[in-house]
């Protein structure tokens, strides 16, 4: 007989479930939540390396900040293009291996011979125009698995646990960058970009045979054999195209849904923008070298962040979304401001570490807050394919702060673009504030 969980007790006479439905998803909420941290440490590892160890070994070897910026915005290209993969995945979702799973593990393989491509490149300074190529196809790959995940998470993870669930996604995505930032980032410069390439690329396969293994249900299969007598959801009885894209405009365009996400969008974007000025400042302006600040943002800085994110999750499935996020966009709007007008002590390292580990802490944090509402305003049967919208839209911020902050800094500094920023999530707030049914959310279904 299975464990019964009363109010949170555990009857002392009832045995826990069978060893293999402890090891499929949707009967183990710690492999669910264990599941949502490695995907996203498989996201996280490439991010770190172009974004932020390549970025600062470009800046120290004295590449322009547009032409590090149009990098930056073509390796995020493929992302903008997210939402296209939902309705796709979702209309031919159905598998033998598991709903989608069939879609994430041909999109982690290709993922992983992207980056094995990377060793066809000798000197990235010099290729940059391959190299921006390569992570555009990596890019391209690692979107299908993103929107793969996210449809599989929002389909099997339960609503009083998305907070902590959401928190595993966006931890697993700050170890992944540490380790792409940080470590890969002194491979790059201790040992060559080589060894830094086919390191990335390990950990991509040794995570990619691990996802082959966990099964989504006990009945699935490994391998995506047919089974013509299957009682599950059948290829006829999935929705078609022009039902998927009709559900996810009518969910996306009702006014709450488009209010709240254009203010959630502007936040990301303006993160985007303040992060990247203020890290090539640090190596062009104040002397910083690029493995230095890779491997500051990629070391204890994260651990501190990850252990925030994890309890923020948990925070915000018990003292509301809503609530953890506006004071999330206010801390991080008076940090700014207040930041930014100090900017005159950026030249002391210890006050530049300390912001540089602070700010660390905003992304994060307002996605553990920001992400669970998200959820809430998907609409059925389309809900995976939205929230994967709405997680390409989030990206497109990120890429166009990158490339607006490169561009932008060849006209104003670093310390004008982080007051802008800060007035400008601070006025989100007082929109948030003054409008509390944007957050409201109901069963919407779409027909």
């Amino acid at each position: 007989m299975y464990q019964l969980e009363v109010h949170g007790l555990h009857h002392p006479c009832m045995r826990r479930p069978p060893l293999p439905a402890r090891l499929t998803l949707s009967e183990s909420p710690g492999l669910r939540y264990f599941s949502c941290f490695y995907l996203y440490v498989m996201q996280g590892v490439p991010a770190g390396f172009s974004l932020s160890a390549l970025a600062s070994y470009l800046a120290d070897r004295g590449v322009d900040s547009a032409v590090i910026g149009s990098f930056i915005a073509l390796a995020g290209l493929p992302w903008i293009f997210q939402f296209a993969w939902g309705p796709l995945i979702d209309r031919f979702q159905y598998s033998r291996m598991g709903h989608r799973k069939h879609w994430l593990v041909l999109a982690q393989l290709l993922a992983f011979m992207a980056s094995l491509s990377l060793l066809f490149i000798t000197d990235p300074t010099n290729q940059l125009s391959r190299l921006g190529v390569v992570f555009f196809f990596h890019s391209m790959f690692a979107s299908v698995q993103d929107g793969s995940a996210d449809a599989m998470i929002i389909d099997i993870v339960p609503a009083a646990q998305r907070g902590r669930a959401n928190a595993f996604m966006r931890g697993g995505f700050l170890v992944g960058t540490a380790f792409g930032s940080a470590v890969l980032s002194v491979v790059l410069h201790r040992s060559g970009f080589a060894c830094a390439a086919a390191l990335q690329s390990a950990v991509l396969l040794l995570l990619t045979v691990l996802t082959f293994f966990i099964k989504l249900k006990p009945g699935d299969s490994l391998l995506p054999v047919a089974d013509p007598h299957n009682s599950r959801l059948s290829r006829k009885q999935q929705p078609s195209l022009r039902t998927m894209f009709r559900g996810i405009a009518a969910g996306m365009f009702s006014p709450r849904s488009l209010g709240y996400f254009l203010i959630a969008a502007l936040v990301y974007f303006c993160f985007s923008v303040f992060i990247r000025a203020y890290s090539f400042s640090l190596v062009r302006d104040y002397g910083w070298s690029g493995e230095g600040l890779s491997v500051l943002q990629g070391t204890w800085g994260t651990l501190l962040m990850l252990v925030v994110v994890l309890y923020g999750g948990r925070l915000s499935d018990r003292v509301g979304h809503r609530r953890l996020q506006q004071q999330v966009m206010l801390a991080v709007a008076v940090f700014l401001l207040a930041f930014c007008a100090l900017h005159v002590y950026w030249t002391n390292r210890t006050f530049t570490t300390a912001g540089l580990i602070i700010w660390n802490f905003a992304d994060p944090m307002f996605s553990v807050a920001c992400f669970p509402v998200l959820m809430a305003l998907c609409v059925r049967p389309v809900e995976g394919s939205q929230f994967t919208a709405y997680m390409a839209l989030i990206n497109l911020c990120d890429v166009l702060g990158s490339y607006v902050s490169g561009w932008v800094l060849h006209l104003t500094s670093p310390h004008q673009l982080g007051l802008l920023c800060g007035f400008v999530i601070l006025l989100a707030w007082i929109i948030l504030q003054r409008n509390p049914s944007l957050y409201k959310s109901g069963p919407l279904v779409t027909e």
